[in-house]
């Protein structure tokens, strides 16, 4: 999980989202440019992505991506199951319900949280389920690199920032560059979730 390209690049981001950091180039959750992961050690990032072999292997789950998947008031609701939580519900819904308030705090969001980690996550088994709505097109990665960290928009640059450049399928031989989808399956993935937390508890 990590990187963010704004403008269109997912055209399904969350309307509130998009009015409050801006259909913009600029969309990074820690810089403007740049998304929190990349922005802590942008020169391994680049390693990977310049590197044929593992890029080819790598699949990116960006923040336009995540920003489309919400834990709304009626997600919260159904992840808290019927009658009296068990252990693992109970601490999801006070997850989800802190960064819920915290993202109106921060962002003035009100439709929920966005969920980051757990998208990559689905990524080791989305496709083929359905998740993503598409197989995820490719793309060469550059990771800017000039600046240095720092407060100052003068010092740090746009040190972090992920630019995507897209590649066209290859007729034969193996993929190039790294997946980046760009659609997801929103109900879907919150199925999944849903089937997840069931599994867990009858184990528990």
């Amino acid at each position: 999980m990590g990187g963010a390209v704004g403008g269109d690049f997912c055209p399904q981001v969350s309307k509130e989202f998009g009015k409050t950091l801006g259909q913009s180039e600029e969309f990074g959750n820690e810089t403007p440019w740049a998304e929190f992961n990349i922005y802590c050690d942008p020169e391994a990032a680049h390693a990977i992505f310049s590197n044929a072999t593992l890029a080819a292997k790598t699949t990116l789950v960006t923040l336009d991506l995540t920003h489309q998947c919400l834990a709304t008031k009626e997600v919260r609701v159904r992840l808290l199951g019927q009658g009296k939580p068990s252990p693992l519900r109970g601490f999801l819904s006070e997850i989800l319900e802190f960064f819920a308030q915290s993202y109106v705090e921060w962002f003035g969001v009100h439709e929920g949280p966005p969920l980051h980690d757990p998208l990559a996550v689905a990524a080791l088994f989305g496709y083929g389920s359905g998740i993503f709505e598409e197989d995820g097109e490719r793309y060469n990665i550059t990771v800017v690199t000039d600046g240095a960290h720092s407060a100052l928009d003068s010092v740090r640059g746009q040190v972090g920032r992920t630019v995507l450049a897209k590649i066209a399928a290859p007729s034969n031989g193996p993929a190039a560059g790294v997946r980046v989808p760009r659609k997801l399956h929103t109900r879907l993935f919150w199925d999944v979730l849903e089937q997840c937390a069931v599994i867990a508890d009858k184990s528990a």
